[in-house]
């Protein structure tokens, strides 16, 4: 276990105070869902590269979905892009690909704000979670230093622990009816800031599949929405992309959307394009 440092950065207000109150990069993803602001996600899956944080924020998103789960996409390329991101105002997630420890260590140590884990089932799955994404006192997470989220500044091990704890965002994804009956346990664990729900492997689950319209989707939403509200936690939802449906389960009490991924902007965009230039009368 690598120390922090015994003396601080010299920071004015550290060294005034005794104490740092804000961290050198703020979360603002959370800042968002605290004013219970909409938080508007953008997919990463195919591209890469550091100019990806900057082109989200031009067109307005909040956060990124930076998926390691359903892609080819190694650490190092999920983390440049994490700390690419850490200069603007579009907080970096990354989705890990699965609940081994290592997956979510790895890219928090290399500059991500925040994980997303998929298929959290249950209570003992969600402390897992945070075990592996929480210093102590809260989990077990291995000490590093130094740490991008801290601008590389050099903190008392007791300060880093504290400000980065209480910035790194977790979020446990719900994706079978288990997790959604599970979801009032999931949420009172103290460590996840939000649930969720994948809504085409939640459909797929209830035997649906792609049926995302279908009532008892929406219940699971209500459900999900419920749980975070009675443990101060956050809703989110991927997979529903129809402006309509979108609405509606905002309206529920979401506010962490995932509005869509990468290939399928650039795609959307360029069919717009090629549809206007063939519709030219050639003279």
């Amino acid at each position: 276990m690598n120390s922090m440092g015994d003396s601080g950065y010299k920071l004015n207000e550290f060294l005034e105070k005794g104490k740092q109150t804000m961290p050198v990069i703020e979360n603002h993803l959370r800042k968002k869902l605290e004013a219970d602001e909409l938080a508007i996600g953008f997919g990463v899956m195919h591209t890469r590269g550091m100019n990806i944080p900057g082109i989200a924020q031009e067109c307005d998103f909040d956060w990124l979905f930076i998926d390691m789960e359903h892609s080819t996409m190694g650490v190092d390329a999920a983390a440049q892009m994490s700390i690419a991101a850490l200069p603007t105002n579009v907080t970096a997630l990354v989705r890990v690909p699965a609940h081994e420890r290592f997956h979510a260590s790895r890219v928090l140590d290399g500059g991500a704000m925040g994980v997303v884990v998929p298929h959290v089932d249950t209570v003992e799955e969600a402390r897992a979670v945070v075990d592996a994404c929480r210093f102590p006192p809260l989990g077990h997470r291995s000490l590093t230093a130094p740490s991008a989220q801290l601008g590389f500044a050099t903190y008392p091990t007791d300060k880093a622990i504290e400000i980065l704890n209480r910035n790194i965002f977790v979020v446990a994804m719900l994706e079978s009816p288990t997790a959604i009956e599970n979801a009032d346990a999931i949420a009172a664990v103290e460590g996840i800031d939000a649930l969720l729900i994948g809504s085409n492997d939640l459909a797929a689950e209830m035997g649906i599949p792609g049926q995302l319209a279908d009532e008892r989707i929406t219940a699971a939403f209500a459900t999900m929405v419920a749980a975070t509200k009675k443990h101060g936690k956050f809703a989110g939802m991927g997979g529903i992309y129809d402006p309509a449906h979108m609405a509606k389960i905002i309206n529920l009490g979401v506010r962490l959307v995932l509005a869509g991924g990468d290939v399928a902007f650039m795609m959307a965009a360029a069919k717009k394009r090629s549809e206007a230039l063939r519709a030219i009368k050639l003279r």
